[in-house]
């Protein structure tokens, strides 16, 4: 499918600043439609927050947007049993696939050949497994995964730079509850533009 003259691609976004700059990479190539769909986020009110300050930087970016429901009953099941992993452990790769085959899916239903995720702009967030899991949803569905590792070059760099241009909240811990928890966050929705 194309609009405006560009292949359109539905963009997993998991948070504003990690946003900004992957539609600042591949905007020229694509019709983009961020997709906001995290229902690890937690605690709710940083869940809110989050989709809040995606909505405020695709207004002022132009970017369509889509809001994906907050299933944390489902997250949470999901991920029964792992409480426990560390940062990057299986409990990472089980919500990472949760939410990149809730894109393929929702991709799938509204005609997009292409699908792609900001999760590897995070400096902790391996690429090669979030790439492995996007092209095996890519396959199931019949979708191209746009495969990147959008930290590299700079790349993380330049979502904090881009953060500050748009002023926007910039979390310091994933989303999840164990992520907060092992952060040491008592306070998790403090400003922290970087």
């Amino acid at each position: 499918m194309v609009r405006d003259g560009k292949r359109k691609l539905l963009l997993h976004v998991c948070c504003a600043p990690c946003a900004t700059h992957v539609v600042s990479e591949i905007h020229a190539d694509f019709a983009l439609t961020g997709f906001f769909y995290n229902p690890n986020i937690h605690p709710e009110q940083e869940y809110h927050l989050r989709l809040s300050e995606f909505r405020r930087y695709a207004l002022s970016s132009g970017l369509e947007i889509i809001e994906g429901l907050y299933d944390k009953p489902e997250w949470f099941l999901a991920a029964a049993g792992y409480e426990d992993e560390p940062e990057g452990g299986e409990r990472c790769r089980i919500c990472f696939s949760k939410r990149i085959e809730k894109t393929a899916s929702a991709a799938k239903k509204m005609g997009y050949c292409f699908f792609a995720t900001t999760l590897t702009v995070g400096p902790a967030k391996r690429a090669d497994v979030i790439n492995e899991i996007g092209e095996g949803a890519g396959k199931k569905y019949g979708l191209q995964f746009l495969s990147a590792d959008f930290k590299k070059r700079g790349g993380f760099r330049k979502s904090c730079e881009l953060s500050r241009k748009y002023n926007l909240y910039r979390q310091n811990y994933c989303g999840c509850v164990f992520s907060m928890k092992r952060r040491g966050n008592s306070q998790p929705l403090k400003k922290c533009v970087q």
